[in-house]
């Protein structure tokens, strides 16, 4: 396979990581095809992601082990051998607006980095209240003045001085059904579980009902998450159930934890 040659030299690499992506990584890699190279740190994908984003012209790095999100991203990161770096995930496109912007910004920076507004769609419907909108990112960025926080989930970008600001939307897709919003929400309550505990945080039974209870009121209320109508009430629920989880489990690691110091 021939290594992609982008129309013209942007000075850019796109860094992503993927686990069995074969349904979003040919439009995602698509949307970056403007990139003087594209790095894609894979773990172990079992559905084709690698052949797809390997015929795309990326240059795919296979890992074996799971460090968790931050850690694979900074090896991302340390592929790249351009002065800028664009992060993206496989479920989100660059929109052509802000392909332009990108490139206009490369060519004459302000700042050493930038966040981009993200306008996600859940179910078919843009999201533009519950807390989803604007969801400022930090996604472009000069490689020498950021990393990404290695932590297990949630993970962002630290970076060593200001951080501008990009006028064009950066499109997600994080769902492509309730069914996966619930995998999804499963599998991050259970590494968040262990990373809370981890820290050494504890909770009980009052903490898990009044953290649910209170994420679901900030969503669909304070956030006014009922202008999204049965959208919004589903993701103010699925965050409650998942705030419900994640504290929940927390509370059996405490219990176990303590078990085994009383033994």
């Amino acid at each position: 396979m021939e290594a992609r040659v982008p129309s013209e030299v942007t000075g850019i690499s796109v860094i992503l990581i993927t686990k069995n992506e074969a349904h979003n990584i040919a439009d995602c890699l698509r949307s970056v095809d403007f990139a003087d190279e594209i790095i894609v740190v894979d773990s172990r994908s079992q559905d084709g992601t690698i052949e797809i984003a390997e015929a795309a012209g990326a240059r795919v790095v296979v890992c074996d082990d799971w460090p968790g999100f931050g850690v694979q991203k900074n090896r991302a990161l340390d592929l790249a051998t351009q002065p800028w770096v664009f992060s993206i995930d496989a479920d989100e496109r660059v929109s052509p607006q802000l392909r332009d912007e990108i490139l206009r910004t490369v060519r004459a920076p302000a700042m050493s980095a930038y966040r981009v507004p993200r306008l996600s769609e859940f179910c078919g419907k843009p999201i533009r209240h519950s807390g989803w909108w604007p969801d400022y990112v930090v996604r472009l960025f000069r490689r020498d003045a950021a990393r990404f926080t290695e932590v297990v989930v949630h993970e962002r970008v630290q970076t060593s001085g200001p951080v501008g600001t990009l006028d064009a939307c950066l499109l997600h897709y994080p769902y492509r059904d309730l069914d996966a919003l619930i995998a999804k929400t499963n599998r991050y309550s259970s590494d968040a579980a262990r990373a809370m505990a981890a820290r050494g945080k504890t909770v009980g039974i009052a903490g898990v009902v009044g953290h649910s209870v209170w994420t679901f009121i900030r969503i669909y209320f304070l956030r006014r998450g009922f202008l999204d109508g049965r959208h919004g009430f589903v993701l103010a629920a699925m965050a409650a159930a998942g705030s419900f989880s994640r504290y929940a489990k927390l509370m059996f690691i405490n219990a176990g934890s303590a078990e085994r110091r009383d033994r």
